[in-house]
């Protein structure tokens, strides 16, 4: 499920880019000298846009393994789902980092489809699809990927933007492996499937637009088990 493509990612892109064959060249110039630090297992990096911006992650493997689960408090109802720590450590790592700073409080679910993909995206303070946390991070847990009903998975738009939204799938979908899946939903699936019985307001084509039962999102908590 992609975002509305951000074009300042190329720039960021390039910019990364620039910095690591800076590095390299350093790296072969004192390679006798010094060893080239091993690169942040996730890759959190700066980002535009940066809605609501509550700092970069920096990635504590401890933290990180710690289970836990999520709670959406919407008006349509409760929707809770287990935190692949596992799995996904990057991923949840974020999630977690996001909510605990009230990132998703009173933000909306601003996507719904009905028709070839069955999925609910939310995430984006600004409700346009096209919003973000102000850094982006790499996808994890893709080898074979599947997506049944219960999936929580990260939206993006290409490889390795991951950033604040994602997406519940309300029902079976085939998608290709290519976001990353990080929870399981473990109570709300009834609302979920009242959502999308219904409908949206095909703004994005048949079967693919804004939830015709407004998703608000009062708070999202986040609890060890």
């Amino acid at each position: 499920m992609k975002r509305k493509h951000w074009v300042p990612l190329a720039a960021a892109a390039s910019v990364v880019l620039t910095l690591a064959t800076a590095a390299s060249a350093n790296s072969r110039t004192n390679e006798r000298t010094s060893a080239a630090p091993a690169p942040a297992p996730c890759g959190f990096t700066k980002a535009v846009p940066a809605d609501r911006f509550k700092g970069i992650p920096v990635f504590d493997p401890a933290t990180a393994a710690r289970p836990y689960s999520a709670t959406l408090r919407t008006g349509q109802g409760r929707i809770t789902f287990r935190a692949l720590t596992d799995k996904a450590p990057c991923t949840t790592f974020s999630f977690r980092f996001l909510a605990q700073r009230g990132y998703f409080d009173h933000t909306h679910c601003h996507r719904l489809t009905t028709q070839k993909i069955y999925v609910l995206q939310c995430g984006d303070p600004t409700g346009t699809g096209s919003g973000g946390p102000g850094y982006s991070f790499r996808d994890e847990n893709l080898s074979g990927a599947t997506y049944p009903a219960g999936t929580v998975a990260m939206a993006n738009s290409g490889p390795d933007t991951n950033g604040s939204q994602f997406f519940f799938v309300w029902k079976d979908t085939k998608l290709s492996p290519a976001y990353t899946p990080f929870g399981q939903v473990t109570g709300g699936m009834d609302v979920l499937r009242r959502i999308a019985a219904g409908g949206e307001d095909d703004q994005n084509g048949p079967g693919d637009g804004f939830p015709t039962l407004p998703v608000d999102i009062s708070r999202v908590r986040t609890a060890a088990h």
